[in-house]
């Protein structure tokens, strides 16, 4: 099974929304712990650890990705 990057829902933004709606009156550290909870079960379910380094690799890479646009667009702004 090879990682899939395109939405699967027939609706993204409520997909969205419903995470989003679930950190609601959750303290940071709550929060935390539930996005690490939810990726947790939904590792499980995947079940395929070479899909699983795939998804590891491409959020690592996105994050420091915007990471850097973010200290990018800071600078620009000095």
């Amino acid at each position: 099974m090879a990682l899939s990057t395109s939405s699967n829902f027939a609706n993204p933004d409520d997909a969205f929304r419903a995470i989003v709606e679930a950190h609601r009156g959750l303290t940071e550290e709550q929060s935390a712990d539930f996005d690490a909870t939810l990726v947790l079960i939904l590792a499980n379910h995947i079940g395929d650890i070479e899909v699983l380094g795939e998804a590891i690799t491409l959020a690592k890479r996105r994050t420091l990705d915007a990471s850097q646009q973010q200290q990018q667009q800071q600078q620009q702004q000095l």
